[in-house]
């Protein structure tokens, strides 16, 4: 398999700060990972770096076969769909949600005078029904709920075809009922083997889709435990990376998490 991301040593510093330090990650053509850890653990930071829109203080960061420092980002962007928090915060509260995943296509946020043919509206349709939000199409991006934003902004990530979809803490702000949609909707993307390597960002193993391979843990900026989620999710793993005692359950395809009390 090729890889779509290989980091090596990677570390990322800002005023004086060290956000992530001596990452070394492989992510290869039909995986699918979950990045867990805490707040400022830096999985943002590792999420921006493989989505090209920031660069290495250190190391080398392979994204789709290409070396960042050495290639056109502007070029590389297209072939990664990102669903984020700064990306949702940019899109019009008056753009159509048809428009706010068609314009994808020219990577931009909120439509001008860029032309669209019949196909590329097929496409935006066809990704809003995936998502359960067909109905949705013809209403404002402001009058959506969170639940329905989430699933509008992973169409949008995915209108190019990507070689490589990342989503950070796509459940974050949902209710129970918005969660386990969400989570079962990416499961179906997740196994399909024609959908594009996936990296998913979260704070909770509750959210993490059935099919996903992968597992990344980080504490401080540093790799606490990754591989195989049958042997790296541990509750030895995920306490090392929470601080905090914590038991780790399955239940069929889904993970659950709480804190160990004392017998």
């Amino acid at each position: 398999m090729t890889d779509v991301l290989a980091f090596a040593g990677v570390s990322v510093r800002r005023g004086g700060a060290t956000l992530v330090e001596g990452i070394d990650w492989e992510v290869e053509e039909g995986q699918r990972w979950v990045v867990l850890g805490p707040n400022g653990a830096g999985k943002t930071t590792l999420l921006q770096l493989a989505a090209g829109r920031l660069h290495p203080s250190a190391g080398v960061a392979g994204v789709l076969g290409e070396v960042l420092g050495a290639v056109d980002v502007f070029d590389l962007r297209p072939r990664i769909g990102l669903a984020s928090a700064a990306l949702a915060e940019a899109i019009p509260a008056s753009e159509t949600v048809r428009d706010v995943v068609v314009t994808a296509s020219w990577g931009v946020v909120g439509r001008w005078r860029e032309p669209y043919d019949d196909l590329d509206h097929a496409r935006a349709a066809g990704l809003l029904e995936a998502l359960g939000a067909e109905h949705l199409a013809g209403r404002t991006y402001g009058t959506l709920s969170e639940g329905e934003r989430k699933r509008v902004q992973i169409a949008r990530a995915l209108m190019t075809d990507p070689e490589l979809l990342l989503l950070d803490e796509p459940a974050a702000g949902l209710d129970l009922a918005g969660r386990e949609d969400l989570v079962a909707r990416l499961g179906a993307i997740a196994g399909d083997v024609e959908a594009p390597a996936l990296v998913l960002v979260t704070h909770h193993v509750e959210e993490i889709p059935p099919h996903f391979t992968d597992v990344l843990l980080l504490r401080e900026g540093r790799v606490v435990a990754q591989g195989p989620i049958e042997l790296a999710l541990t509750a030895e793993n995920l306490s090392a990376t929470f601080g905090l005692p914590l038991s780790l359950e399955r239940s069929g395809n889904r993970w659950f998490a709480r804190a160990r009390t004392a017998d």
